[in-house]
């Protein structure tokens, strides 16, 4: 009877690859990808706020605060 432990390595997954890839990366890189995924993440937000605001999800919020700055409850920025 072979009783040899044996050690089951888990695959890394996708996030997990890219973490450690984004972690070695040189201080100019970093820099790099740094800036282009704020870009990314703006764009995605700004899909995401048009696609609720074109679905109607945004109607309601929209008409509190026109009420509230109506009333005098909000101001102008």
């Amino acid at each position: 009877m072979n009783c040899v432990p044996t050690l089951e390595v888990a695959e890394m997954g996708e996030v997990e690859k890219i973490e450690a890839q984004v972690e070695s990366l040189a201080a100019p890189d970093l820099a790099k990808f740094r800036s282009w995924f704020l870009e990314f993440d703006a764009r995605v937000w700004d899909r995401k706020i048009e696609a609720d605001s074109a679905s109607g999800k945004l109607d309601k919020l929209l008409s509190e605060a026109r009420s509230e700055f109506s009333s005098g409850k909000a101001r102008e920025l």
